[in-house]
């Protein structure tokens, strides 16, 4: 299994909310991402999202 490189483009406030919930965890940003990624309900928890942001503001096309 190879490794590949993901980049992000977040906003300001969401990068500090990040930066709060890893270092309340003495993480990194990037493990404390790569941590909720791996969870084994983000799948459920995503399509969860998804739907819900569908909801609001009608399906992505």
């Amino acid at each position: 299994m190879g490794t590949s490189v993901l980049s992000l483009r977040i906003d300001g406030e969401l990068l500090d909310r990040l930066r709060d919930r890893a270092a309340k965890r003495g993480m990194s940003v990037q493990d404390y991402v790569v941590r909720t990624l791996i969870r084994d309900d983000f799948d459920e928890r995503f399509q969860s999202a998804v739907e819900e942001t569908e909801r609001f503001y009608g399906p992505v096309t």
